[in-house]
């Protein structure tokens, strides 16, 4: 659905103010929105999930390890598709407290696309160049947005998900080095336009909620704090926008209409978006790709 679609439908959550900034500044950040009793449940599941890892001794589909990993210190850096690893993340993606706020921004017609789970392990070396989502899983139109939690808050010395404002509005770039690798990062050479009064670092307590727009140029540091920055990442799109080549983060619940009803017909925004890598055959995660610790 497109955004003057979507605002012809009353807000469930958000302001009608609140819904415009989205809209004009392509991100959005709601101070302490997911409740503590929610907060709980998912440092719990996400222990289980940590102490899961501890069998794991190199990074694979669904850990994505820290330098440092091992079974007596398990350092993670990301775990994928939380929601088919533990329950209680289905739930709460799928949970009135996030669909509703979803559809503030999409139209009260919602979607799951796909999930992570960027733990950031403390002293860690993993940080996330510039980039934009939605090169990596096309839609028919630019309503995905992701949905960021920080289970337990983010200080800047965390490597906050950091924003450029109205970026969305902007071109997209390619997500492809000079060898033609998908790393997900923007090049030094098309980065001249980024100063810093756009760069927006989010950070918040226990519960700080960020909406993402789509097309948004977004990245973040590495975490050289003690602790950990957990950050839930659901993404959802309007029940008539149309994921047309496969997902690099392949789930079960892909396609879930988690609110309202499925679609009849198919909402298309003709702006043009370069093609990622045929993940039919696997994918090949950025980290791989890296040349410079620096990335």
């Amino acid at each position: 659905m497109k955004q003057q679609d979507v605002l012809k439908h009353p807000t469930n959550v958000l302001t009608a103010a609140q819904r415009q900034q989205f809209f004009d500044e392509g991100f959005l950040v709601l101070p302490n929105y997911v409740p503590a009793s929610w907060l709980a449940r998912l440092r719990a599941a996400m222990a289980e999930l940590l102490e899961r890892s501890r069998s794991i001794a190199e990074s694979d589909s669904i850990y994505i390890l820290e330098e440092g990993h091992s079974a007596s210190d398990p350092r993670l850096h990301r775990i994928s598709s939380p929601q088919d690893q533990h329950p209680v993340f289905w739930e709460f993606m799928s949970d009135p407290v996030m669909t509703d706020l979803a559809a503030d921004v999409v139209g009260p017609d919602v979607k799951f696309h796909h999930a992570k789970l960027n733990v950031k392990s403390g002293k860690g070396t993993q940080g996330f160049g510039w980039h934009q989502d939605i090169p990596a899983w096309p839609h028919t139109d630019y309503s995905p947005v992701t949905i960021g939690i920080y289970i337990d808050g983010c200080t800047p010395e965390q490597g906050p998900l950091t924003v450029a404002e109205r970026s969305h509005a902007g071109p997209l770039f390619s997500m492809y080095d000079e060898d033609r690798n998908f790393v997900v990062k923007i090049r030094e050479k098309d980065l001249g336009w980024l100063t810093d009064d756009r760069i927006r670092k989010i950070t918040g307590g226990p519960g700080t909620t960020l909406l993402l727009n789509c097309r948004a140029v977004h990245g973040s540091a590495p975490n050289k704090a003690t602790a950990a920055r957990p950050l839930l990442l659901p993404v959802y799109s309007s029940a008539d926008s149309f994921a047309y080549t496969p997902s690099p983060i392949p789930s079960p619940h892909q396609g879930d209409v988690v609110r309202g009803s499925s679609a009849r017909f198919a909402s298309f925004d003709t702006r043009p978006v370069e093609m990622p890598p045929d993940w039919r055959f696997g994918y090949k995660a950025v980290w791989q790709h890296k040349k410079k610790p620096a990335y």
